[in-house]
């Protein structure tokens, strides 16, 4: 079935942005200069998008227009400026963005404020019909997550990388001490508690999770 994967979703949209803004301001600068101010991929931790549930993977970027890749020299041009919004997700399309809204409606209204048709969304529900409008068929996924939920998989990358550090600090241990030291790894980490501790959403780096997790 088109946009899904399993339990995964993935949502592509290309929003419209109004050709004139309020007090001469030009819609494709304001945009292209908040998607610019969004945090970069060394502090993910502080994305928006890090905020709203079962996120695997989002962007953003403004299409400008169609790019010529050869022949014929016919090309057709765009009418419109685009937001492209794109993001891989677990569970169904309506949940997630009502989620999104609630999580973040403040970073939602600073980024689509010049859409087309944007200033009729004024809840959760209006946010999802607005989308939906914008939506496009995917059919090429690009996030290569498994179908768990973005709890288990945080939960799995955060026992994956203490146990690595458990294994090389206890190399040529004693069969006493080696389960002894198991014990505590296992009352420390809590395999079986998904909420915590865990990997943080947006983080790339372990030391971060140490910080987290202490």
């Amino acid at each position: 079935m088109p946009n899904t994967s399993g339990n995964a979703y993935a949502l592509t949209t290309l929003c419209p942005l109004k050709h004139k803004g309020e007090n001469q301001e030009s819609p494709i600068l304001y945009t292209r200069k908040v998607l610019q101010e969004l945090p970069n991929c060394t502090d993910l931790q502080d994305s928006p998008m890090s905020k709203v549930p079962n996120t695997y993977l989002a962007r953003f970027f403004i299409l400008d227009d169609t790019v010529f890749r050869g022949y014929p020299f016919h090309l057709d041009h765009l009418q419109s400026k685009y937001l492209v919004f794109s993001v891989e997700f677990h569970g169904d399309l309506e949940t997630y963005l009502k989620e999104m809204y609630r999580a973040v409606s403040k970073e939602i209204h600073t980024i689509w404020k010049y859409g087309f048709g944007f200033e009729e969304v004024k809840h959760e529900h209006s946010f999802v019909s607005y989308i939906k409008k914008c939506q496009v068929e995917t059919t090429f996924f690009f996030n290569g997550s498994t179908d768990e939920s973005l709890e288990e998989q945080l939960k799995s990358l955060y026992v994956k990388q203490e146990f690595s550090k458990f294994v090389f600090e206890h190399q040529g241990a004693s069969p006493e001490d080696l389960l002894a030291a198991y014990k505590e790894f296992d009352q420390r980490v809590q395999p079986h508690i998904l909420a915590f501790p865990t990997w943080k959403p947006g983080v790339d780096k372990l030391e971060e999770i140490v910080k987290t997790s202490n």
